[in-house]
This record gives C-alpha cells, structure tokens and sequence, in this order.
C-alpha cells in the first residue's frame, strides 16, 4: 500500500506538527481545521502555536508545496484524526468532535483508504467511530463487519509527545498502534514509518486506547502523591522541597515534584476516561484525580492567607488596596498551552474572590483568552514586580528563574513551584 497524499483533520498541538513532519518527508499532506484563521496562517507558512523549531519545518513544508490546509476535507490516501476529546458534565467523555471529523471525512471515503484515530479516548471509541463512518458510507465495508476484508482499514495509534518536544518525539518515541483487524494495523504501521524512528508495537485497537489511558494514569497517581505530600508537610511545618530531595537519594524512590495541580489536555483529562468505563473498579486512579483536582483550591486558600497576612503587617490597608500577581497561566513551563491549565483555573478563582487589582504574568503569549480578557490585566514580569503586593508562582517558566530574591524579599510570596522559596 502507498500513501501519496495523506490528510490530517486538526491543526492543533499534535495534528500540525504530525502533518509538517509527513510533509518534510516529501508526502503530500492536506491539514483540515475548523478554524479558519489557523488554516490562513498555516497557508502563509506561519504557526498559530507554540513549539521548538515547528515554524521552520511548517514553512519549509508549505514553500516546497507538500502542506496546504482547508476547512474542508478532501480525497486521500489515508485520514488521521487528531481533534480534542474533551469531558462533559460529570467527567463524561465528549466524542463529539470525533463524531464531527468523522462526518466531515466520510464523503471523500474511497476503496483502500486507511482511517486512524490519534486521539486520545475512552475504550471503544475507535470502534464508535468506525460505526460512524460505516453508517454514513453504507456503500463501502469496514472492519467490524467484513474483517480483513474490509474496504477501509481502521486503527487507533495514541500520540505521547512532550510539549516543547514534540517534533523530536513523533520521531523517535516508539508508537503502540491497534487496528481493528491485522491488515489494519499493517496498514498503518506502513505510514508511520514514513517518519517513526522508534518501534511500531503493534496490539488491538482497545488495548492501544487503554495504553495511552493507562500511561497518563500512572503519572496521575505519582503526581497526587507528591501534591498530597505537599499538603501534608505544610501542615507540619516541613519543606516538602527538601523532603522530597532527601527521600529521592534513597536508590528506589523517585518522587515527583508537587505544583498548583495537574492540566495540559492529556493527564487532567485522560484518567477519567478509565473512571466513566469502570466506576466500581478504578478506586485509585479516581482518588488521585480528586487529590489533584483540588490542589487548586488549597492554592486558593493560601492566597487567601498572604493577603490576610499583608493586611496584619500594613494596618489601614484594606483588601482593595492589595494587588496580587499570578506568575504564569500554562499548564506546564515555556509553552503558551492554557487547556486544563490549574494556573488559570486559579487565577479566576482569585478575580471572582479578590476585591482588589490582579495581574497575570505569562511571557508565552501575547492576549488573554476570552474567558480572562477583560478580568485580568496581562503584565510584563517588571511592572508586576512593581506592583504587586502578593505574588503567587504557578508555573515555573525559566523566566521566573531568573527573579533575584532580593527583589522578592518585599512581597508576600505564594510558591507552588519550590523556585523561589525551595
């Protein structure tokens, strides 16, 4: 089988570097987005995101003429689908834009083709988009009912790249690659390997689902410990920093470093995928989840204490006349990804509860979402240092790094990060 034109439907974090990187390898690569504006920059041979050396490679890609991007999804040899899978209501997965993407791609479904689901999701849903795409192209047979046979081949094929690494990582990272039948997953490792270094490990379609599930899991479980610890050691009046470095000399201990909770679109989310499948049975990982997703508010709380704390030292001030700085809003350092980021879900937390002027500090981009815009006042880290009362550290950007501590030493400083008071 070869793949002459390839079609990656969402630009986002993973779906643009996914499609530069087929592109630099000389494949004619259709990168279809919903968002107009990202599909008009790309165009231009711009990024509309953050990451290490992209802008090159993107630009090189789109002169050459190996990568356009449309709004509108066109013939190809082979679809992957790289769209968020977000949660609604109570932790449930939303497979809606899976649903959406599929709906798009099902009228240019041709004999041959391979579909490949790179979203993260709940178990099941590669096989729930399949039923989707077979239920829109009746004329054509898929997996699930005709086997190996099948006219269009479908697998499930996880990404697990490090923001701020990604090009280097979809590269040389191994992939864990489920089709729903052998010639599915034959089919797709075929395409990676235009490009993947590492191995292609191939399983079924359900068990690479609960790899990548299971992979950010793990690291929940870790993370909640050490924000659990960090809890603990404060009510006891220890340094959980210097804890935490002591236990670690022990040759088997390796714990993680504790912070404001836990965001990005994978580890805050993915977790409850294994939750909302098996309620009764996954104890642990629905605890760790819950430890994580209230560290924010134990954030909030000291927040709380710092202005108080400033009010004992500076009688006739009152609480409108504090100003607090929030250092940082992505959900993990030098990147601009805000999505479940635990810095911005303080950050409201704090414009909503505090009376007085707030800043946000976060070098990485140039305007507040939507949801802050207007609330918040975006500062430069000098006219925050200036004139803020409270400064609270979120994220531990290296730019933050650099603050000297005796310019801190006039503020009442909250550090969730272990920088500047470790």
């Amino acid at each position: 089988m070869t793949f002459q034109t390839i079609s990656v439907i969402g630009l986002g974090y993973i779906g643009l570097p996914t499609a530069a990187v087929f592109a630099s390898r000389k494949k004619q690569v259709i990168g279809v987005d919903v968002n107009q504006k990202a599909v008009e920059t790309i165009n231009r041979g711009e990024i509309h995101i953050v990451e290490p050396d992209l802008d090159m490679v993107v630009h090189a890609a789109v002169t050459e003429g190996y990568l356009r991007a449309t709004t509108k999804p066109e013939p190809a040899d082979a679809f992957l689908i790289a769209v968020p899978t977000p949660f609604k209501g109570d932790h449930e997965p939303d497979l809606g834009y899976i649903e959406s993407a599929s709906q798009a791609i099902a009228p240019v479904l041709k004999k041959g083709d391979l579909v490949i689901l790179e979203s993260t999701s709940p178990v099941g849903a590669t096989e729930q988009m399949a039923a989707w795409l077979a239920e829109a192209r009746p004329d054509l047979s898929f997996p699930q009912t005709h086997g190996e046979h099948s006219d269009i081949r479908v697998a499930h094929c996880p990404e697990r790249v490090l923001p701020g690494h990604v090009l280097r990582e979809l590269v040389q990272n191994d992939r864990v690659i489920g089709g729903m039948t052998a010639k599915c997953s034959e089919a797709a490792v075929q395409l990676y390997k235009t490009f993947v270094e590492g191995e292609c490990v191939v399983t079924n379609a359900r068990t690479a689902e609960m790899c990548k599930l299971t992979e950010n899991s793990f690291r929940d479980v870790n993370i909640a410990f050490a924000n659990e610890l960090s809890i603990i050691c404060d009510k006891l009046d220890i340094n959980v920093w210097e804890l935490i470095r002591l236990a670690n000399r022990h040759p088997r201990v390796n714990i993680l470093q504790p912070g404001p909770g836990v965001g990005g679109h994978c580890i805050a989310v993915d977790p409850w995928f294994i939750v909302s499948k098996t309620p009764e049975q996954a104890r642990l990982i629905r605890t760790a989840r819950e430890v994580n997703d209230s560290k924010p508010q134990w954030v909030q709380d000291k927040i709380k204490l710092a202005v108080a704390e400033f009010l004992q030292a500076n009688p006739g001030k009152t609480a409108k006349e504090v100003t607090i700085a929030c250092f940082g809003l992505a959900f993990k350092p030098d990147i601009d990804d805000l999505r479940e980021s635990p810095a911005v879900a303080i950050a409201q937390q704090v414009v909503a509860t505090h009376p007085g002027p707030v800043l946000a500090v976060e070098p990485n981009i140039d305007e507040l979402p939507s949801k802050l815009a207007g609330k918040l006042g975006l500062s430069s880290i000098e006219t925050a240092l200036a004139e803020a009362n409270v400064v609270v550290l979120l994220v531990d950007h290296k730019d933050f790094k650099e603050i000297p501590a005796s310019i801190l030493a006039s503020h009442w400083v909250v550090d969730t990060r272990g920088v500047w008071t470790a």
